[in-house]
């Protein structure tokens, strides 16, 4: 996997810079199936020459799809923005198990002891605000919408609804309730099995909404009993934001090295 993405990126400065780097998607919550429905999602954090922060050269993202293989690097100061709006997809990053890190500077290291002050109740609006697009997407006349391959195009074929679509449904409001119970974000799911289930058509529509209704009405009573704050640490995370980005320009790469490449290939 290193070298696909290394390929992709052509070594230039977003390779280097990029600070974190891990699964997301299925392979990080346990339900990757080799069936031809599911990629291989990966995402990093990257930090960019100084050209691009203090000059006029402009850098957010990187995306690059191909064959199975699913990429976004952000710009570190987007992603921090995103983190601040608990954005599901980017807190992942943060709680991932350790197999499933690609790429880990000291840098990278920093950013996950320091995951908790990027936590709030805004958590709430935005699990539900996306478990309800995946509702919406799963029945929609445009259930085709963006890239499908053969097989998930067949299986939704099948059953009416995208099982796919469902799975994360499901999987979002159940992590949703956890984080704003526990403070964690369980990103390896325990009810993996149950996910896989879902995704491949074994649940009927009439059962999934039903326990997404259930489980949109636990995500409401669990945000009026969070403990979380009401917003994260601006402060806090700006400190950071900044201590990181000078730390990295100061000092040579060999200062900080890498403390973990994961080679295993998925």
């Amino acid at each position: 996997m290193i070298e696909r993405i290394q390929k992709l990126l052509n070594n230039n400065f977003i390779w280097q810079g990029t600070i974190l780097l891990g699964y997301r998607g299925s392979i990080a919550h346990g339900t990757y199936q080799k069936t031809g429905i599911d990629d291989k999602d990966v995402m990093g954090i990257c930090i960019p020459p100084k050209e691009y922060i203090l000059g006029l050269k402009r850098f957010e993202q990187y995306e690059k799809q191909e064959e199975d293989l699913d990429l976004l690097i952000y710009d570190i100061r987007k992603y921090f923005r995103l983190l601040l709006n608990n954005n599901p997809n980017v807190l992942s990053l943060l709680w991932l198990r350790q197999e499933h890190y690609i790429k880990k500077t000291d840098w990278g290291q920093m950013l996950i002891d320091n995951r908790d002050i990027f936590l709030s109740k805004r958590c709430y609006k935005t699990y539900t605000g996306y478990a309800y697009s995946q509702l919406r997407r799963m029945t929609s006349g445009n259930i085709y919408s963006g890239y499908m391959g053969k097989k998930r195009k067949a299986l939704v074929d099948k059953l009416g609804f995208d099982g796919k679509n469902a799975s994360h449904l499901i999987r979002l409001l159940k992590t949703g309730i956890e984080l704003l119970i526990t403070g964690e974000v369980n990103v390896f799911r325990h009810d993996n099995q149950e996910l896989i289930a879902i995704k491949n058509g074994e649940w009927e529509l009439d059962r999934i909404k039903k326990e997404a209704n259930n489980l949109f009405k636990l995500a409401a009573e669990a945000f009026v009993k969070s403990e979380l704050p009401n917003e994260p640490d601006w402060n806090k995370a700006n400190k950071l934001l900044i201590e990181i980005i000078e730390d990295f320009w100061n000092l040579e790469l060999v200062s900080h090295p890498i403390l973990e490449i994961n080679l295993n290939e998925e």
